[in-house]
This record gives C-alpha cells, sequence and structure tokens, in this order.
C-alpha cells in the first residue's frame, strides 16, 4: 500500500476530487494548510502598501491506495490541478505498513 499526499492549490480541490470519485477513489483526507516552495511566498499590494505573503494558502489531500493504482492516480492528480505556473504544488508518495478499519479491525488492503 502507498499513501499519496498531494500539496495543491486551493482552487483545484473540487476538480481533482471530482476526477478521483469518478476513478473509483472516493476516500480521502483534505486538510487547509499554509506553506511556500523556493519561491518564498508572493508580494501584494491592498490600499497602496506592499505586504509580503509567505505562507500561501494550500490544500493536502491524502489518499491510501494499492501499490498497482498509484500511477493511475499521480497522473490523474498531476493533469488536473496544473496550471503550469509556480505554486502548482508537490505530490509525495510513501509506503503504508498497515491499515485497519476501527469500525470492523479489517486490516491491509481491505481496510481501504
Amino acid at each position: 500500500m502507498k499513501k499519496v499526499e498531494a500539496v495543491m492549490r486551493v482552487d483545484k480541490l473540487h476538480p481533482v476530487k471530482a476526477a478521483l470519485e469518478d476513478l473509483g477513489y472516493p476516500g480521502m483526507t483534505v486538510t487547509e494548510v499554509r506553506g511556500h516552495g523556493t519561491q518564498k511566498g508572493i508580494t501584494e499590494i491592498w490600499r497602496g502598501r506592499t505586504f509580503k505573503v509567505d505562507l500561501l494558502p494550500k490544500i493536502k489531500m491524502e489518499i491510501v491506495v494499492s501499490d498497482e493504482d498509484v500511477e493511475k492516480l499521480v497522473q490523474t492528480i498531476v493533469n488536473v490541478a496544473r496550471t503550469g505556473n509556480i505554486g502548482d504544488g508537490k505530490i509525495f508518495v510513501s509506503s503504508v505498513e498497515d491499515a485497519i478499519r476501527i469500525r470492523t479491525g479489517e486490516t491491509g488492503e481491505k481496510a481501504i
């Protein structure tokens, strides 16, 4: 099993969520997060004053899938979330040792 974590633009949440549901992945955890990459934030002007915004709002989506589904899931996220501009986000894939469904006690891939 693999855990796919995608940090992306806030406005891409609903299109990515819809695309993943269409692929058969309705289960996910979504968190509102703040951060910046190598661009170290942005500069905005409000009422004639310049402000540095170094922690930008993002969405982090976490999904645990079987090993054979990872590439399809990642490609779908990339295709839907990409704008081609700085700040599109990142995807991290890591191994998951085990999963346990609390309600039934199922373990492994049965639990996801």
